[in-house]
């Protein structure tokens, strides 16, 4: 775990040379169908008989993964993305995505940021 945070940290430093195009891709890839296009949370993925994801442009983030008082951190958001939602008592619905190496999910966590702002 702290591996992580120090790599985190230093991809946190990288940060300005990540561009959204990457994470935009990424996104397309793996969040799209459920989080929908706008990161709205009604990607066409989801059944309506299922439990709707949460809107990023809410910024109403559920965990606090690495227990430092703050719900939805970068760091947050990468260990949801690194291990699904259910590691932190959610829905199994959300899958881990553990094959991502860390720097997609600094993508990842930098395009919905983007998103959570539009």
């Amino acid at each position: 775990m702290q591996q992580f945070r120090i790599t985190l940290f230093c991809l946190l430093l990288a940060a300005p040379l990540i561009t959204n195009a990457d994470g935009a891709a990424l996104y397309g890839n793996y969040c799209q169908t459920c989080h929908g296009s706008e990161g709205n949370g009604d990607g066409e993925g989801v059944p309506e008989s299922m439990l709707k994801p949460r809107p990023f442009s809410a910024g109403a983030f559920k965990f606090d993964t690495d227990a430092d008082w703050q719900k939805g951190s970068d760091a947050d958001l990468a260990n949801v993305i690194r291990n699904g939602t259910g590691a932190y008592g959610g829905s199994s619905l959300m899958p881990a995505w553990s094959n991502l190496t860390d720097t997609e999910i600094l993508e990842l966590v930098a395009y919905i940021r983007l998103l959570q702002h539009r």
